[in-house]
């Protein structure tokens, strides 16, 4: 009976470590612990927006690299009450963030709306400067032919 439970214990652990909800997973090579993970990740509150964010893994390091990239687009449908909800300043809102590192690095992802352009941008940006930088990359989804189009005509 105990080796019995010890098995489940092992198989159950394997299951769970074999599980990832990443959509792509690619190592840079046979010499390496590195990794480029692609993780596609659902707008909270904008529901019809998916973005696919890329980066690096670096197993068994105590820091990941800060290098990332971000493609969002419209998945399903976006409507005047979902953008009522989010934040219309210039900053916008984090929605989306991962630990890179022990030390407070994080990978986080922003969403802000451009009024003018009637567009969501989704800037993914690293919280530590890297080799003098903060790495960051831009993705834009229009609300052009979106059910958000005529609430984002008046709200000029």
């Amino acid at each position: 009976m105990y080796k019995q439970k010890i098995w489940l214990m092992l198989a159950g652990a394997m299951t769970l470590f074999g599980c990832s909800d990443d959509a792509a997973k690619v190592s840079l090579g046979l010499f390496t612990t590195k990794d480029v993970v692609v993780s596609a990740q659902q707008d909270p509150i904008v529901t019809g927006v998916t973005c696919h964010i890329s980066h690096v893994e670096a197993n068994l390091d105590f820091s990941d690299p800060s290098d990332m990239s971000i493609a969002c687009r419209q998945t399903g449908e976006i409507t005047a009450e979902q953008m009522q909800q989010i934040d219309l300043s210039k900053d916008g809102e984090v929605v989306f963030k991962t630990s890179k590192s022990i030390l407070f690095k994080s990978l986080k992802v922003r969403r802000i709306y451009d009024a003018k352009a009637r567009t969501l941008l989704y800037l993914s940006y690293s919280t530590k400067e890297t080799s003098g930088s903060h790495h960051h990359a831009l993705s834009t989804v229009p609300l052009y032919n979106t059910q958000a189009w005529q609430w984002a005509t008046e709200t000029e």
